[in-house]
């Protein structure tokens, strides 16, 4: 039985390429369950998208076609290497092959930088992504800057737990500020460390997918790997460590001086966090801002900007994010022609 899914005929020019694949678990991984994949294809590129047995057939305007193909036979060899094909990965595939139309999956799988705690292969899924990795090896302090799902903290954290297990660093230490999004600490159950700990829940999370929950258990129990909030780094002089700062926008500018001075021998930091989603009080700037406009340029610290483009959850954050970005921007519009 064959599978059809894409758009609708634009009465513009139209071509027909038919892709043949060798038939296998290589074509069913390209394929997804029920033609996902191929749905996905399908919208990202703008063309019509069919299959029967080994034979892919695409439909549309000359270059989506030719997108489309790159693309087919692309995550062919990336499930033919071996590699599972989740729809994120298709989604991000168009994404990159339409911005770099001679760039190879296979070789952002080449720079892996860790597997994780369930097989999953660690890599670089867009070009920023690729030289954020890269800033990490050049660079004693990375500032990765940009929307949400675009890999910041999850890099990062592969990063440091790849100079962990390789003996690079003696221990991890992940911090974020205790900032309230909307929510109230005063009004969340328990003591200081329990009020604290559903900030520091995404870096558990993040952790969790790159060690063995008990064996990651071990490592906190040891102190190897510390989770803690930003309020608790004063005073210390971390060396032989990859520190982290997740959602950096919210540390206040002390606490981002404060932060930064803690670095000692042998010592790397990450800071990471989005200036468009700043939660502190009104009158009080963002540490993040300050330090990126202080600090960038100088020798041994990288600044990596991301954008919308390169989100790696669900296709929908994409959208969802640009939406916003959107309506903020008509808001802005409007607000300036009131004031004028």
């Amino acid at each position: 039985m064959g599978i059809g899914v894409g758009l609708e005929p634009t009465g513009l020019a139209e071509t027909t390429r038919e892709v043949e694949l060798a038939d296998g678990p290589a074509a069913r991984e390209v394929a997804g369950e029920l033609g996902r994949h191929l749905a996905i294809i399908g919208r990202a590129t703008g063309t019509r998208v069919s299959q029967r047995g080994a034979i892919v057939r695409l439909v549309g305007e000359p270059a989506d076609v030719e997108l489309a193909e790159r693309v087919v036979l692309q995550l062919y060899a990336v499930a033919a290497s071996g590699s599972r094909v989740v729809p994120v990965d298709v989604d991000q595939a168009c994404r990159l092959l339409r911005a770099e139309p001679e760039a190879r999956l296979l070789d952002y799988q080449a720079d892996t930088v860790l597997v994780g705690s369930r097989k999953k292969a660690i890599f670089p899924r867009t070009p920023t992504q690729r030289r954020y990795l890269r800033a990490f090896a050049q660079n004693d302090i990375v500032f990765g800057l940009g929307p949400a799902g675009t890999g910041k903290t999850y890099l990062a954290m592969a990063v440091a737990v790849s100079l962990l297990l390789k003996e690079k660093v003696r221990r991890i230490v992940l911090c974020r500020p205790a900032v309230e999004a909307g929510e109230k600490l005063g009004f969340l159950p328990g003591d200081l460390a329990e009020k604290v700990n559903p900030y520091l829940r995404p870096l558990y999370d993040a952790l969790y997918d790159m060690v063995d929950e008990e064996r990651a258990a071990r490592m906190v129990e040891r102190g190897v790997i510390e989770v803690a909030p930003l309020a608790f780094m004063r005073g210390r002089t971390l060396n032989d460590a990859f520190i982290i700062l997740d959602e950096a926008q919210n540390a206040t500018e002390e606490q981002m001086k404060m932060f930064l001075t803690r670095l000692g021998n042998e010592s790397r930091a990450a800071v990471t966090g989005d200036l468009t989603q700043i939660d502190l009080p009104r009158g009080m700037r963002s540490g993040l801002a300050q330090a990126v406009r202080l600090l960038d340029g100088i020798e041994g610290i990288g600044m990596i900007r991301f954008t919308d483009v390169d989100i790696v959850r669900h296709p929908l954050v994409g959208d969802i994010v640009r939406a916003y970005d959107r309506d903020g921007a008509a808001r802005a519009r409007a607000e300036r022609g009131e004031g004028a």
